[in-house]
């Protein structure tokens, strides 16, 4: 039986306390510094005694610090909720009044009044320096079916949901990322906020494998003359990220297998991976392995993968999402042969219990069939004969126009699989009766392409031979680059509120 989680990184801190745990921009800590630090804000959240039941919110930046206290307040018997510190104060209000932690720990100084008890940077910082001052208690780390940490995801009511997430569910994911087989101490990149759960993909995996979390910081990616010089100085061998980021790395010329001659592995999850920037990728890095992998937050980071090659590439236009890892099922929700297309359920055990304090969105999408907890995803999809998954969008991103149900997703699919477009979405406008009246594509050329009118008449013909022509946007807007969310997916929803506040 494996060690808990927690467990088995003080071990690796205990066998190697001097080897590099987390690199951010130069500044290193040693696993014997990451034991000492989280073991200190242990002791002084247990010797709070706090309602083991209810968990803590850190406010969180990308310094060391941060995952100090994710792991101090696991040791403590405390699941931690990360919320950045990007976040608005409406966020963290709304957060604090549905998950009721009862206590906060802020790497940074908050921006906003809560009513709970409060451990401040300068007490964190403190904590940390001053081990030696802090009660000497017994820790009663969480372990099984306690939850590990939770995280918030946009709920569509405005109001977000806190997706439990348990040391069992962790467990689950984090030995399936073994069978990738990793690197001997990789260097996983760290860019993805750790309030999206994209960032356990690296942070687990990398303690576990006593490797070394290295931060590519907020500051840094948002400027993109800066982020193309720092990035091969961080000798990544692994790296995890949405393909949003990915292409806007590949921007630069010089994102090639040439200046990151460490680079073994790339994960993708997050967002649908197509086949031109999987073709580019694996021009640039030909040696590299790529995998493709899918989950909702729901099911802990990712249930499915598949290496994209060459032949995948040429055999699939639309890429899969992968198979199912082997403690998991993927089915569809209404039985149906081979090839047919329908919402995805995922059941086995990284299935999260549900939503924290929120027990009817909990009941309408979990459930528990034949002892393993089911997810219902809203994605829809279709699964081969071999087990092979296909994702072909989302239920709640069909929209109906002029009597067609037309997926936005498979729209985006087809404008990005044009020569001329290097990236595109679709958007719809809607008229004053909520029906859409237009479909628009928001598009970044490719380099060197035909501009204007001329651009247009030869993306609607392209268009034209591979879909319907009911499916082809009436007007289209070229953007240098898409807007990106916090954790650097496209964001559609706010094109779609830009094209609606301007109809």
């Amino acid at each position: 039986m494996n060690m808990e989680i927690i467990s088995e990184i003080d071990r690796n801190a205990a066998l190697h306390p001097e080897r590099i745990a987390y690199d951010y921009l130069g500044q290193q800590n040693t696993y014997g510094e990451l034991k000492a630090a989280s073991d200190a804000i242990a002791a002084n959240i247990t010797a709070r005694y706090l309602d083991r039941k209810r968990p803590i919110m850190v406010y969180a930046d990308q310094q060391f610090t941060t995952i100090a206290a994710f792991l101090g307040c696991v040791k403590a018997g405390h699941a931690y909720i990360p919320v950045d510190t990007h976040s608005p104060n409406e966020r963290l209000t709304m957060i604090a009044e549905i998950a009721q932690p009862v206590l906060t720990i802020a790497t940074a100084a908050l921006s906003v009044e809560l009513s709970m008890p409060i451990m401040s940077p300068t007490e964190l910082a403190m904590c940390i320096q001053n081990p030696e001052q802090q009660p000497k208690v017994q820790l009663q780390p969480v372990s099984g079916d306690e939850n590990f940490y939770i995280i918030f995801t946009s709920g569509t009511t405005g109001q977000p949901k806190g997706v439990q997430i348990s040391s069992t569910n962790l467990r689950s994911f984090t030995d399936w990322m073994r069978d990738f087989k990793l690197p001997q101490q990789p260097r996983f990149l760290v860019q993805a906020p750790y309030s999206f759960d994209l960032s356990v993909m690296s942070l687990y995996p990398t303690l576990l494998a006593g490797g070394t979390l290295v931060v590519l910081p907020r500051a840094e990616s948002e400027n993109l003359g800066t982020m193309f010089k720092l990035l091969p100085s961080l000798h990544l061998d692994v790296w995890v990220s949405t393909p949003s980021f990915m292409a806007m790395c590949l921007l630069d010329n010089n994102f090639t297998a040439a200046h990151y001659p460490e680079l073994k592995q790339i994960f993708f999850c997050g967002e649908e991976l197509t086949n031109q920037l999987a073709s580019t990728i694996l021009e640039r890095f030909p040696d590299v392995e790529l995998y493709n992998t899918y989950g909702p937050t729901e099911t802990t980071v990712a249930v499915t993968a598949v290496q994209i090659t060459q032949a995948l590439l040429q055999q699939y236009s639309r890429l899969p999402i992968g198979y199912a890892k082997a403690d998991t099922t993927i089915s569809l929700v209404t039985d149906a042969p081979a090839g047919t297309e329908g919402e995805l359920l995922i059941s086995g055990p990284s299935v999260s219990r549900g939503y924290i304090n929120r027990p009817e969105k909990t009941a309408a999408v979990f459930s528990t069939q034949g002892g393993k907890r089911s997810y219902r995803s809203g994605d829809l999809g279709t699964i081969a004969a071999d087990g092979l998954v296909f994702y072909h969008g989302r239920t709640d991103f069909q929209i109906k126009m002029n009597g067609y149900r037309i997926e936005l997703e498979e729209v985006n699919h087809f404008l990005n699989a044009s020569k001329y477009i290097k990236q595109g979405v679709a958007i719809p406008r809607y008229g004053a009766d909520h029906k859409v009246k237009q479909l628009l594509a928001y598009i970044v050329p490719e380099a060197g392409a035909l501009s204007g009118t001329q651009l247009t008449v030869a993306i609607k013909a392209e268009l034209k031979q591979m879909m319907m022509a009911y499916m082809i946007p009436q007007r289209f807007v070229y953007r240098d680059q898409l807007p990106l969310t916090a954790n650097d997916k496209v964001a559609i929803k706010a094109l779609i509120s830009e094209v609606n506040d301007h109809a």
